[in-house]
């Protein structure tokens, strides 16, 4: 399933396709799809084929298409302090950017039923808080992973604003999947061949919206047992009581990240057309010095794209054209100064502000890691 936008040659420009086809729609989701490269996510081997709009699957591993996803997160319609339950929760892909969004008082639970994928989502999910930069510039809600069938959860399980099942349900497993929600909750699934949101809007009401037709794997029902009793699935406990010094963190954390300009930016790269124009003039500089290989602009990303906009996409090409030769006309000008001179074209690495201002404390060296939460630079 997938391969409805164009490949993306980074993770930056498959989001940029994928806003573009109206699958990314709102300003949370596409900060979330930026922070994590997909690729993290994939075997090294098959990481070339991480930006295409394609499921990936390796074994008991799965990813599916980017623009499934997509449309996932925006039904989803994710809130800071919410509650979130992944049926089927794989990589951990998914349930890592619903926890940049929940924010550091949310619940973010997945059920996986393959013990080896469980153990595969809790190494990537250390790997991204220990080397991602887009760590720091999120309060993250950190996700707990347990083994099981899903459609063996406790019966006494407490109920999640958010559920999202990511195999195929048939008609007569739609009840249980409504029980797991809370009233006012959102469930979406595919069910019946298509993505669908059910919201719960009473005790027994709810409202159904069709998304996308989709094809998806159909979800593995439980074995029979000898004794002929279902082994229930135990959820994680859904609110855990905060240390003090974690609060503490938290708070020290949220403090600096607001203290000085505001809020840190989301760094974003130029965009396709343009970037492709500057890696085309880079690879005739011979006297370049790349300190890093990525290039970010200090702009924030733009407000969510409008539904109702008629405005022609030839426009916005001419005028994104017109941009780009405008801007690199001068950069070619700058750079021939730059040969003339002898001097060195240096591309400089993004600075972590909060962790910077971390640093700078006047406080001992393992309370300022424990601040980082022990991150590598």
């Amino acid at each position: 399933m997938g391969g409805a936008v164009s490949a993306g040659e980074d993770n930056d420009e498959l989001i940029d396709n994928l806003k573009e086809a109206q699958y990314i729609r709102s300003d949370l989701v596409e900060h979330a799809f930026r922070a994590i490269d997909r690729a993290d996510y994939y075997l090294k081997e098959f990481r070339d084929s991480a930006y295409k709009d394609l499921a990936w699957r390796h074994g008991n591993i799965h990813l599916s298409a980017p623009c499934i996803y997509s449309e996932v997160m925006e039904a989803l319609d994710l809130q800071p302090g919410l509650s979130f339950l992944n049926l089927g929760s794989g990589t951990g892909y998914l349930t890592t950017m619903v926890g940049l969004i929940l924010g550091p008082f949310g619940v973010n639970h997945g059920v996986e039923l393959h013990e080896d994928v469980i153990e595969y989502a809790y190494q990537k999910l250390d790997f991204f808080i220990k080397t991602n930069e887009s760590f720091d510039r999120f309060e993250f809600c950190e996700p707990s992973f347990v083994v099981g069938n899903c459609l063996e959860i406790a019966p006494e399980s407490k109920q999640y604003d958010r559920v999202y099942c990511g195999a195929g349900v048939q008609k007569e497993h739609e009840d249980y999947m409504k029980k797991l929600l809370k009233i006012g909750g959102i469930l979406v699934l595919p069910l019946e061949e298509k993505l669908t949101k059910i919201t719960r809007t009473g005790y027994n009401t709810w409202e159904t919206r069709k998304i996308i037709a989709v094809s998806f794997a159909p979800l593995v029902l439980p074995k029979h047992r000898e004794n002929g009793k279902p082994r229930p699935v135990s959820l994680p406990t859904m609110f855990e009581v905060l240390s003090l010094q974690d609060l503490a963190r938290i708070k020290i954390r949220h403090i600096l990240k607001k203290s000085g300009s505001g809020s840190l930016p989301i760094p974003r790269r130029t965009g396709s057309k343009r970037r492709h124009n500057l890696k085309h003039k880079r690879e005739h500089l011979d006297t370049a010095l790349l300190t890093n290989s990525y290039l970010f602009m200090s702009r924030l990303i733009p407000g969510p794209m409008d539904n109702n906009n008629n405005q022609s996409a030839t426009d916005n090409e001419d005028d994104e054209d017109e941009d780009c030769r405008g801007g690199c006309e001068q950069e070619e000008k700058e750079e021939n100064v730059r040969r003339k001179e002898g001097s060195v074209l240096v591309i400089e690495t993004p600075v972590n502000i909060l962790r910077e201002r971390i640093l700078s404390l006047p406080l001992p060296e393992p309370l300022k890691m424990y601040l980082l939460y022990y991150r590598e630079k």
